[in-house]
């Protein structure tokens, strides 16, 4: 211990020990033993204690938090395309850490993106408000679906064997791969229950479509109102489906405005069998491929989860939906 050797130096130095001997027996230099002996002189016990104060307490104060996420905002002189905490620090000639907790405090994440498409239809509000409450106030005795087409879904087969995971090692795949072709897959959700209706296809046509429907139809009680949210595809408003809707007056289309798929909820389960199945998945054909995702939908519907669907702040470009409101059918 430090404050041993230092108690040791001053009891040698009061046995009239010569400053050879001291450093021989403590292992210290000329000027360790001079320096404790002076503070030792000057202040007693109060002398041995460590006098490094460490760095001056840096405190941030408005000023200089309103001026970081002020430089934040702007771009860094060196052409990159956004500041990192050190490189703002050095700019400001603070400490990196004093960037990181105005950036925490303010929620600001400079390197990171959201990306977005802003729809252009100019019937947004009326389409939008339309599908937002079939979610919220669908009509009695209706149930609600929610289709779309999950297509060219590879049947990517592994070279390579899968080395799978272990404490401390990520499961390892091959670089190589071998197409076995792809197909599609469509995809009913039931707003109200969370379950899927699903058939993989090999092409997406008006055809397969048309068939998708009746099955959905053949699946529910007869006469019983059916409302579709879909998106814009072209062979969902082909003749064929105008004949099909014609011949089933009690089965409505509900189109979301264009580049708005995060209306339609199906969208949300297509990401989750993406990342459950599709994303790591090996498969040796496409029949094989069309086996793991029927044997995962059946899976799914043996304990389903509906999407909790929120949206309730008026500022926003939707009219807000309470009670009243009511559903077109078109």
């Amino acid at each position: 211990m430090e404050d041993a050797r230092r108690a040791r130096v001053l009891l040698m130095l009061s046995d009239a020990a010569t400053f050879d001997a001291i450093q021989t027996a403590v292992g210290c230099g000329r000027a360790y033993v001079t320096r404790w002996r002076s503070r030792f002189e000057a202040d007693g016990l109060a002398g041995l204690y460590s006098r490094y104060k460490g760095a001056p307490r840096r405190v941030l104060t408005p000023v200089m938090e309103a001026r970081i996420l002020a430089k934040t905002r702007t771009k860094p002189p060196d052409g990159s395309t956004h500041w990192t905490t050190r490189k703002l620090g050095r700019a400001l000639g603070i400490p990196h850490m004093a960037v990181q907790r105005v950036w925490a405090r303010a929620g600001i994440k400079p390197h990171r993106i959201e990306r977005y498409m802003a729809s252009d239809d100019p019937d947004f509000e009326a389409k939008a408000a339309d599908i937002l409450a079939l979610y919220l106030n669908p009509p009695q005795h209706a149930v609600v679906f929610c289709v779309d087409e999950k297509s060219h879904i590879q049947a990517l087969d592994r070279l390579d064997p899968v080395l799978p995971f272990s404490p401390g090692r990520l499961e390892r795949h091959g670089f190589e791969y071998y197409r076995h072709g792809t197909l599609s897959l469509l995809a009913a959700f039931n707003t109200k229950t969370g379950n899927v209706f699903g058939q993989p296809v090999p092409r997406h046509t008006t055809a397969e479509f048309v068939a998708f429907l009746a099955q959905i139809v053949a699946h529910e009680p007869e006469g019983r109102e059916i409302h579709i949210v879909l998106d814009n595809l072209s062979t969902h408003k082909t003749q064929r489906v105008r004949e099909f809707l014609a011949a089933h007056p009690h089965v409505h289309l509900h189109f979301t405005p264009t580049y708005s798929s995060w209306l339609n909820q199906v969208e949300l389960w297509f990401a989750k069998i993406e990342r459950d199945v599709i994303a790591r998945g090996v498969f040796t054909s496409t029949a094989d491929l069309a086996r793991k995702l029927m044997r995962y939908i059946r899976r799914y519907n043996q304990a389903p989860k509906p999407i909790r669907w929120n949206y309730a702040d008026p500022t926003r470009r939707i009219p807000f939906l309470g009670s009243t409101s009511t559903v077109t059918g078109h």
